[in-house]
């Protein structure tokens, strides 16, 4: 499905000298993949979200009650 914006970077795009269009779409083309990837993180993420924020309140806990210990970097 065509959209006036679709519309829209279509007409500015054939604009260009071909050399740039071609750029210009592989731009793009770049642009799109890396949304796409940051669409599936954010969906991913929003799935996870409310473990994440008893893990957190959790580890707090632990903390506050004197039941964690530091990190060493050195044993990992």
């Amino acid at each position: 499905m065509v959209t006036p914006t679709m519309n829209t970077v279509m007409k500015m795009l054939e604009s260009l000298p071909e050399p740039l269009q071609k750029q210009a779409a592989e731009r793009l083309r770049e642009y799109i993949v890396e949304m796409q990837d940051e669409q599936k993180w954010d969906k991913s993420f929003s799935k996870t979200q409310s473990k994440l924020t008893a893990e957190a309140k959790r580890a707090r806990k632990e903390i506050a009650e004197g039941k964690a210990q530091p990190m060493d970097f050195k044993q990992l």
